[in-house]
């Protein structure tokens, strides 16, 4: 997918540098992640730093404030950014090693100064407010009008109007919380992958599916270089999602359970990864940098550029959605309480046994197992079913070809995405399986080119689709549990966020320029087709037999939906609460530890109480490494208008397919294709016709008061 060349300010042409044996100074075509080595990033990214000063040289030195004159040169000043220190930043989550760690510490700092410095341009900053202030602003597009609004907004909040010396020590502030933030996902990695449970009793796997005997053995074979099989073992157990949400949902043992349940909980809590001091330094610098700008909190600081605007918006919601959710965790509690009475094991349960005694209540409520489904949701298969679904709403055609994109791993796939008249739109990576030794956990998707334009004409859009699925074993494709398809669903829907677009400014494409708490719609939005009998079913075909998924599962899987609904919404108001908490009106005099705020909102909403000695903030990667800081109630937020959206769907019929089509291209054209471009309520209204209702997330969830 090659893209064009171009100039540099200078008069350089890129091929200059090109012609470089540095892979991550290539500027057209994909990423040569086959040949990128934690070598080039130091003398790529310094090389990219001195070009990207000649270029913002230049522009701070005859800044003219129109689009074509400032917006244009600045807006191509990311190119370079996105094609050398991008994929480092991709590479740390998915291929990371110490040599590659070293080599982003290292040259962090100038990539966050050189940052700084940009959005800190008095002369760019002055430019831009006379650009708004002038004569052609009301003609220019309202996606140009966003971005140049957004620009305003960063040098702003980047302290662009401090004085010296405060404006000194906002730097310091940005510097050290960008070295916390990448300390604090790296603890957390080595956390993870340093913990292992071997068993070697095969008594002690009695219950255990076998798919999870499987990728146990499978990971004792690899860990250990020496044999283990499915039925004899030895079994290795990690705190990696696919190996440690099975082996609480289905090992017998309550003391090992517990021991591994602690180790989940504290992990990065001790010793030299021990990320307490990192969150009490992030916490208090955050604090100190929302004052600099006249915040009262960082919350504050954070909201003001999200759809909610303040934090009594967001508790606004939580109210309401915390009225549904209490009594609902409250009686799903002391369901598990009764059913593990009648089958006189220890009550009241502790947090170890939710997870083993939830899955023996749903069995024996909707009569199925989590095992029972996996044979039917072989990935090959759940992707096709994935595709037709989107070629149905969305008018596109998804071909895969390895062949075309250089990958950093095997188990990579590329993908080439085309409209209806058969012209190539965009691409996209799908990296699904888990690699505990170099990948971090979770799933997210990341953008790899942007749409811009480039020698007068839009680029290819190109994203990273990264999940932690359950790896094939043997010979056998990976077969998925129904939550590993749900997060399949979800990151796709960010991935079409960021290939459907039609915006040619970079600073609002795709993904780019939109409300945080308005980014999870599209990615929660596709959740909601994973329950859509049709499409649920067309994507099943069992590994063995070839038969899809049967009529009576798929009722039982639907009926499962709302069942712990009221827990699985508790737990994730706790964590938005006290994110919202930690980054609000929290004083440690008063408050005490965050590890106390966190107990007591936990005990406020939920029947269980936290541990003494939970520590599970010290791998809260969200909203201490990642975008989510004093934003987490995003997902909930989303959510909502997900919910909302759906509904039109359903109110139109999903059985119409002519309907099903006709609000798949609204949706399309709306949610999915203005991206960041327009202020998101605008663009949901364009798309519902109204503003959203909490009705249809409440319906779904069966906690819809009578």
């Amino acid at each position: 997918m090659p893209l064009p060349t171009e100039t540099l300010t200078d008069g350089t042409d890129m091929s200059e540098i090109e012609s470089a044996e540095n892979p991550l100074l290539i500027q057209t075509g994909l990423p040569r992640y086959d040949l990128m080595r934690p070598e080039h990033v130091v003398p790529a990214v310094r090389e990219m730093l001195a070009d990207l000063e000649r270029r913002f040289a230049a522009i701070e030195a005859s800044v003219e404030p129109t689009w074509l004159g400032l917006m244009s040169p600045l807006e191509a000043m990311s190119h370079p950014y996105e094609r050398t220190w991008q994929p480092v930043g991709h590479l740390m989550g998915v291929k990371n090693s110490p040599e590659l760690r070293k080599a982003h510490e290292e040259v962090l700092p100038e990539v966050v100064s050189f940052g700084l410095k940009v959005s800190q341009s008095k002369p760019i900053y002055q430019g831009l407010k006379a650009l708004r202030e002038g004569a052609d602003w009301e003609s220019l597009p309202v996606a140009k009008k966003r971005a140049v609004r957004w620009r305003l907004l960063a040098a702003e909040q980047a302290g662009v109007g401090l004085p010296d010396a405060e404006r000194a020590r906002f730097n310091e502030i940005s510097q050290e919380l960008s070295k916390l933030s990448s300390d604090f996902s790296n603890h957390v990695l080595d956390a993870t992958k340093a913990y292992e449970l071997i068993v070697t009793d095969p008594a002690k796997t009695e219950g255990w599916p076998a798919s999870f005997k499987a990728l146990a053995a499978q990971s004792y074979q690899q860990a250990k270089k020496e044999d283990a099989t499915p039925e004899a073992g030895p079994w290795r157990v990690t705190l990696d999602g696919p190996s440690f949400t099975p082996f609480m949902q289905h090992h017998r043992d309550r003391s090992d359970r517990e021991d591994v349940y602690r180790a989940f909980m504290t992990r990065a809590s001790s010793g030299e990864l021990d990320n307490t001091p990192l969150i009490d330094r992030i916490l208090s610098l955050r604090k100190e940098q929302a004052a600099l700008l006249g915040y009262d909190s960082y919350a504050e600081y954070s909201l003001s550029s999200k759809m909610a605007k303040s934090p009594e918006t967001v508790h606004k919601m939580f109210d309401e959605l915390s009225q549904a959710a209490k009594p609902a965790a409250a009686k799903d509690l002391a369901e598990l309480n009764e059913l593990a009475a009648k089958q006189n094991s220890p009550t009241p349960l502790a947090a170890w046994d939710v997870g083993f005694w939830s899955e023996r209540l749903r069995e024996s409520r909707f009569e199925f197992t989590d095992e029972q489904l996996r044979p039917y949701f072989p990935l090959p298969r759940v992707l096709e079913g994935l595709f037709t679904l989107s070629e149905r709403l969305f008018g596109i055609a998804i071909e895969r070809d390895d062949a075309a994109a250089p990958r950093w791993h095997d188990d990579v796939q590329y993908f080439r995405v085309r409209n209806e008249s058969g012209e190539e739109i965009a691409g996209f990576y799908l990296d699904p399986y888990s690699r505990p030794a170099d990948k971090r956990g979770g799933a997210w998707m990341n953008e790899c080119v942007n749409r811009r334009i480039l020698e007068g004409k839009p680029t290819l859009p190109v994203v990273h689709l990264v999940c932690n699925g359950t790896p094939p074993v043997g010979s056998t494709p990976s077969l998925m549990s129904f939550g590993e398809v749900e997060t399949l669903f979800h990151e796709f829907g960010h991935g079409l966020q960021g290939m459907l677009t039609v915006v040619d400014e970079a600073d609002v494409s795709g993904l780019s320029g939109i409300e945080w708490d308005a980014v999870e719609i599209a990615s929660q939005f596709m959740e909601n087709w994973c329950l859509h009998e049709p499409t649920l079913r067309g994507m099943t075909k069992h590994v063995e037999t070839g038969e899809p998924l049967p009529h009576e599962l798929f009722a039982k899987l639907k009926a499962a939906k709302t069942f712990r609904a009221g827990s699985m919404f508790a737990r994730q108001l706790i964590f938005g609460q006290t994110d919202m908490k930690l980054h609000g009106d929290y004083d440690p005099k008063t408050d005490g530890t965050p590890f106390e705020v966190f107990r007591r909102i936990n005990d406020s909403l939920s029947p269980l109480p936290a541990l003494p000695d939970d520590r599970f903030l010290c791998s809260f990667s969200h909203i201490f490494a990642g975008g989510y800081s004093a934003g987490y109630y995003s997902y909930k937020w989303s959510e909502v208008l997900s919910a909302d959206a759906f509904s039109a769907f359903e109110e139109a019929g999903l059985e119409d397919e002519a309907a099903v089509q006709t609000w798949g291209r609204k949706i399309r054209d709306t949610l999915f294709a203005l991206g960041g471009s327009e202020d998101p309520q605008v663009v949901y209204r364009a798309f519902r016709g109204r503003d959203p209702s909490t009705e249809a997330l409440l319906r779904h969830n069966g906690l819809l008061k009578a």
